[in-house]
């Protein structure tokens, strides 16, 4: 089975790869009469993205900038189109901050265009039968290893997210994209904007790197920290005393609920 993308797949909701609902429409045609073969190279040599000219990293399988699939060829989604309804921008003072403003093709930012209704088109992976939760921490000692210039949040109490589905985005959420993580590390700009996903099958988790800029690591509870990023576009199961590590201070714990803890 392929998704709207041209990915191989075996999820009925969801694209195993991209994350691309199933039943959304087709992308558009690619941006050259090129075989959509001779992307994957570009991509894999750190070359610079056939659609917005940004440079990519090696063995990206989408431009950070545009979203375009160096895998299929295959260019973004264009945006919906506006409709007669009075859309007012983003001003980015909210709690979401500068993940409320929209990517340019130069790198700089623009405020971005709520489409009221626009995320909902997107169908939610099947319900978990059972109660899960992830834990964002704050890791002193994961920062200090990736030498990050961006100042260091105040470590505390882990922020706790509920998995309500059997499929999770990790990564930065965009306005202008329409992407809206499910675990949204706005904060951490080491995480790139469709950085990761989730993925169990009712009693293990997994985590797949979707092409991320600085790439996804697990490790265990005890010793040292991981110092190889998983395989990009392969799933890794997290065990139980696993942590999933990314961004430049991010360290996510999977676990199941407590009594009461989700609603």
């Amino acid at each position: 089975m392929k998704c709207p993308a041209g990915h191989e797949t075996t999820a009925t909701d969801y694209c195993d790869t991209c994350g691309l609902a199933m039943d959304a429409p087709a992308p558009s045609a690619p941006v050259d009469d090129a075989p959509a073969s001779a992307a994957a190279p570009a991509a894999a040599s750190g070359d610079a993205c056939p659609n917005c000219s940004i440079p990519a990293p090696p063995n990206a399988l989408f431009c950070e900038n545009c979203g375009y699939d160096f895998t299929t060829g295959a260019l973004p989604r264009p945006p919906e189109p506006a409709s007669s309804l009075d859309l007012s921008a983003g001003s980015g003072a909210g709690p979401g901050g500068p993940g409320d403003l929209g990517d340019t093709a130069d790198g700089t930012s623009a405020p971005a265009v709520d489409v009221p209704g626009a995320a909902a088109d997107l169908n939610p992976s099947p319900a978990l039968d059972d109660a899960w939760v992830a834990e964002i921490w704050i890791d002193p000692d994961w920062y200090a290893d990736q030498q990050s210039p961006d100042p260091l949040p105040s470590p505390g109490l882990p922020a706790v997210v509920a998995l309500r589905h059997t499929s999770v985005l990790i990564g930065r959420s965009s306005r202008s994209r329409n992407i809206d993580p499910g675990i949204e590390l706005d904060s951490d700009s080491g995480v790139s904007r469709r950085h990761a996903q989730l993925t169990t099958d009712g009693s293990r988790w997994f985590v797949e790197d979707l092409g991320s800029s600085n790439g996804t690591y697990v490790g265990g509870g005890l010793g040292s920290l991981p110092t190889t990023a998983i395989p990009v576009g392969q799933k890794t199961e997290v065990a139980g005393d696993d942590r999933v590590y990314l961004g430049a201070w991010t360290r996510i714990v999977i676990r199941k609920a407590q009594p009461g803890e989700v609603s």
